[in-house]
């Protein structure tokens, strides 16, 4: 065999040898290639999958698995930059409350006045934009339980992603839209859970741990899910990662005991991750942690919740809840505001893009000009002394509220019954307050006494339907109020995401709950609960904030009692029912008394002298005569 031959003989060889290489470790590199199609789920060996038929996730658990095939890496972390339409603009997809409902709207400053996307005796929130800005994800239970659904903004249609009577809520979409990620209540408390929008009803299980798992978010690179957990003793954010199996998946970035994280967004490039954080002192915050450093800590760009980025992620969009309002505003990464702050209804989420507006199909025209009727007939105020009207079968010590709340009162009964399944209403702490009813110390200019307020009766709070969530705002207390419902399947209510503060630890004995007024629960409590203090809100009921000395004194929390001041004054509110002399307060003059004169005590007096009673007399001498 001359050389020629031979060369080629032994190139040969080598060119088998590499098929073979190739072969036997393909699927080993196939699982990172960037051009890889993603398998089913049904093709992931152990997977736990849950089929649409005889599914059941409310009392199933399906396996937590290692996602190794969802989703493969990218290229890069670097997303390119695409050109804009020239008829994009920056657009907000809200869920905002109208009549104690959410409902979805689309709204960009200065172009276009917020539009009503969805419209119905239901709740619409959590929306979440796919990668292509094309379909919106939104949690719905308008078929009367908790489920997540596809809104497709070209044509206007909706269709149903997950079936089950388990909550489901907090959609995220993976980075090629194959896949939807979620928070779903399984067993008690909240887990994370994924789903195809592929072959629809097939769903996989990431987290099954005690703690509440829950807000997940999908990094931009497929590989990584970050939520928040309270696994480690408080809320704070974890991340997944896909690529490593067992417990040291999950990484607890955000190492922050003394305050609560919550709602990760991931930024479009992967490398930075922002979420909301908040202490009991403090109002929430937007943090942003860079994954460049996983070992430095967050920091700080505005004050704000529900953080979440524009496609070129270099602002960041935030509500500001105020006690009783709430603002829409945007922030540059150096914390300057890009967006003035905007006036808003309760948000129950935020998504943001720049979209053609005329993308926006004629179909949402129908709910876009809908009036909703008022949930009550607000009186037309009379010239009139204002008069007090009986409550009717409601039990109080004066059963009476001024004329112009009555109506909004009796609406919100009415809902909160329909809602819970159970008159909350009934009984009430406090109503009316008369002049000659001397109210607690401090409370001198209660709004009780204007027949504008009432107090909720706070004996189901001891009987374990009733909860209170602490919320801190520029130096005060405010409380929020949750109440069990009757119906406990998952028809009524939701899952409670954070520690109610249990009021009554103060009388436990331990000296630091006694000190700070109670403490937070050491679990979050299971079942579906009713936000009451949502409710009141959109029947014009505000909250009060509690007394300087709430921690020692139980009374001055004020957690159970709603006013409607009608931008009225209290001394405005009080001159409706009374007249302007009833409010002159007497100068109190105290009356003179006889002082005594003390008696002085200075050394000289310290040891008295003592004065005989009586004056001797010398007896007489005689001189005798010489």
């Amino acid at each position: 065999m001359n050389i020629k031959k031979r060369s080629l003989l032994i190139l040969l060889i080598i060119l088998v040898s590499a098929a073979f290489a190739w072969l036997y470790w393909g699927n080993g590199i196939t699982l990172l290639s960037p051009n890889n199609l993603t398998p089913t789920l049904s093709e992931v060996e152990g997977s736990g999958v849950e089929g649409s038929e005889g599914a059941d996730a409310s009392s199933s658990t399906p396996e937590t698995v290692i996602l190794e095939t969802f989703t493969p890496a990218p290229p890069t972390l670097t997303p390119t930059r695409t050109p804009l339409p020239p008829d994009a603009v920056s657009t907000f997809f809200l869920a905002l409350d109208e009549n104690g409902y959410s409902r979805l709207y689309a709204y960009a400053p200065g172009t276009l006045a917020p539009i009503r996307l969805t419209n119905g005796p239901w709740n619409d929130k959590s929306p979440a934009l796919s990668p292509d800005g094309r379909t919106l994800a939104f949690a719905s239970d308008r078929n009367e339980y908790w489920d997540i659904y596809l809104l497709d903004l070209a044509s206007g249609q909706v269709s149903r992603l997950t079936d089950t009577p388990a909550y489901d809520s907090s959609p995220r979409w993976s980075p090629d839209s194959q896949w939807i990620i979620f928070d779903s209540y399984i067993d008690d408390d909240l887990d994370i859970v994924i789903a195809s929008t592929v072959n629809i009803g097939e769903t996989v299980r990431l987290t099954d741990d005690p703690a509440s798992d829950q807000r997940p978010s999908w990094s931009p690179s497929g590989r990584q899910i970050a939520f928040a957990s309270d696994r480690s003793g408080d809320f704070e954010i974890w991340v997944a990662n896909l690529d490593t199996p067992g417990e040291n998946r999950f990484q607890n970035i955000s190492r922050s005991p003394n305050s609560q994280e919550t709602n990760p967004a991931w930024s479009p490039d992967g490398m930075l991750l922002a979420w909301e954080s908040a202490s009991l002192a403090d109002s929430p915050s937007v943090q942003v942690w860079d994954s460049a450093h996983p070992q430095a800590l967050s920091r700080f760009v505005g004050p704000g919740s529900l953080p979440s980025w524009n496609q070129f992620g270099d602002q960041i969009a935030a509500a500001i809840r105020e006690p009783n309002q709430d603002y829409l505003l945007a922030y540059t990464l150096d914390g300057f505001t890009s967006q003035p702050p905007v006036s808003i209804r309760p948000v129950n989420g935020i998504a943001w893009r720049s979209l053609p507006i005329a993308s926006l199909p004629v179909t949402f025209q129908g709910s876009a000009i809908l009036t909703p009727t008022a949930p009550f007939t607000t009186p037309i105020p009379s010239e009139d002394r204002a008069i007090l009207l009986s409550l009717g079968d409601v039990t109080a010590p004066q059963p009476f509220l001024h004329q112009s709340v009555v109506p909004s009162f009796n609406a919100l009964r009415q809902r909160a019954i329909l809602d819970t399944g159970w008159d909350v209403l009934a009984n009430l702490e406090n109503a009316h307050t008369p002049l000659t009813a001397a109210l607690d110390p401090g409370r001198g200019d209660s709004w009780l006494y204007t027949g504008r307020a009432f107090g909720i009766n706070p004996l189901p709070l001891n009987a374990g339907w009733m909860h209170t969530i602490r919320e801190d705002y520029n130096g005060q207390t405010y409380w929020r109020i949750y109440l069990r419902p009757q119906a406990q399947d998952g028809s009524m209510g939701e899952p409670l995401r954070a520690r109610p503060w249990d009021l009554n630890a103060r009388y436990s004995l331990n000296p630091t709950a006694y000190e700070q007024g109670g403490q937070p629960y050491e679990i979050v409590p299971s079942g579906y609960w009713i936000d009451f203090t949502r409710l009141a809100r959109a029947y014009g009921w505000q909250r009060h904030p509690s007394q300087t000395n709430w921690r020692t004194y139980f009374k001055g929390a004020l957690f159970n009692e709603f006013v409607i001041p009608d931008s009225l004054s209290w001394r405005e509110a009080m001159l409706e029912l009374y007249p302007p002399d009833i409010l002159i307060t007497p100068t109190i003059v105290i009356p003179p008394t006889r002082t005594l004169t003390p008696t002085p005590t200075g050394y000289r007096y310290k040891t008295p002298t003592p004065t005989p009673s009586f004056t001797p007399t010398m007896r007489p001498t005689f001189t005798p005569e010489p």
